[in-house]
C-alpha cells in the first residue's frame, strides 16, 4: 500500500500541475472574491479574541479545496488550518505515510476582513515532512507563485530568485505581529532592534515569504509554527535561492517541535546575521 502511494505521487509530481492551480483559482473565485469587501458582519466569527478572525470564506474555501485537491491525488489527505481548529487531531497527518495537502484557505484573514488586498490562499504538498510542491496565491493581487522541490520557483510563470541585499544596506525583516505574541516573544524579537535592522510587523505570512523570493523582503522572523502559514512559504523561499533555519540552526519542521523563533532569508549570510541577533537573547 505504501509502495502504490509512493509511485503514484511520483507519477503526480512528474506531470505539470496545472490542476492544482485550476483548483486554487477557482476556490478563491467561487469562494473568496465574492466576499471580499461584501461580508456581512455575521460571516465574520472570532476564534481566539478579536485579532483572531474566521469568516465564511476560510471554511467554504477549504472545504472546497479539501474536495478538489484530494480528487487529484488519490490517497492523499488534507490538513487546512479550519479542519484543525474544528479538530487538532487532524494535525496527526502531517507525520503518517499518505501524501499531505497544507492548506490555509484565506492567509491574512484579518487583512482580508478589512478590504486589504494583502492576503493570500496557501496550498503545499508535503509526504513524511518533506515539501514537495507550494502554491502562494493573492487573488486580489492577481499573483501565483508555484515552487516544486528541485526545480526552482515562478511568479506569474517568471522565475523567482531573492538574491542578496546591498552590502551596509539597513536589513528589512518582517516579525511576528506584536498582537500575537507573548511578552517573552516580544522580548525575544527586540534583538533586531538594532543599528542596520529595520523590523516591522507582518502582515500576511505567506506574502511576506514571497517578498522575501522576489527580494523586496530581507529577511523574517517568527515566532509561531502552524504548518499552513509557512509551508508553502518555505519552499517557496528555498527554491528561490533563500535559506531558512530555527533559532537553533536547524531545519523548521513542519511537524512541529521546532526551536523558535525562526528565520527565512534571502541568503545565508542574512540568514546567520538575523540568527545570531534571535540567539542572543539567550
Amino acid at each position: 500500500m505504501v509502495q502504490t502511494i509512493e509511485k503514484s505521487l511520483a507519477t503526480f509530481l512528474e506531470g505539470d500541475l496545472g490542476e492544482v492551480e485550476e483548483a486554487i483559482r477557482k476556490a478563491a473565485a467561487t469562494e473568496i472574491l465574492p466576499r471580499f469587501r461584501q461580508l456581512a458582519a455575521d460571516e465574520i466569527v472570532e476564534k481566539n479574541g478579536p485579532h483572531d478572525l474566521v469568516t465564511v470564506a476560510d471554511r467554504l474555501a477549504e472545504e472546497q479545496l479539501t474536495h478538489a485537491l484530494t480528487a487529484l491525488l488519490p490517497g492523499s489527505v488534507v490538513v487546512g488550518e479550519e479542519a484543525v481548529h474544528a479538530d487538532p487531531s487532524v494535525l496527526g497527518a502531517l507525520g503518517g505515510d499518505a501524501p499531505v495537502w497544507i492548506v490555509d484557505p484565506v492567509d491574512g484573514t484579518r487583512q482580508f476582513v478589512h478590504g486589504d488586498p494583502g492576503f493570500a490562499t496557501l496550498v503545499c504538498l508535503a509526504h513524511r515532512g518533506e515539501l514537495l510542491a507550494s502554491w502562494t496565491y493573492a487573488p486580489a493581487l492577481d499573483e501565483l507563485a508555484v515552487a516544486r522541490r528541485g526545480g526552482g520557483a515562478v511568479l506569474n510563470g517568471v522565475p523567482l530568485r531573492s538574491g542578496s541585499p546591498e552590502p551596509g544596506r539597513e536589513l528589512t525583516v518582517a516579525i511576528s505581529h506584536y498582537d500575537f505574541t507573548t511578552d517573552e516573544e516580544k522580548r525575544v524579537l527586540a534583538t533586531l532592534l538594532t543599528d542596520g535592522v529595520a523590523p516591522r510587523p507582518c502582515g500576511s505570512a505567506g506574502l511576506e515569504y514571497l517578498a522575501v523570493a522576489r527580494g523586496t523582503l530581507d529577511a523574517l522572523a517568527f515566532s509561531w509554527e502552524n504548518a499552513w502559514d509557512h509551508a508553502a512559504g518555505l519552499l517557496l523561499v528555498a527554491e528561490a535561492s533563500g535559506a531558512s533555519a530555527t533559532v537553533a540552526g536547524e531545519p523548521f519542521r513542519i511537524t512541529g517541535g521546532n526551536a523558535l523563533p525562526f528565520s527565512a532569508a534571502r541568503d545565508e549570510k542574512t540568514l546567520g546575521h538575523i540568527l545570531g541577533l534571535l540567539a542572543s537573547a539567550g
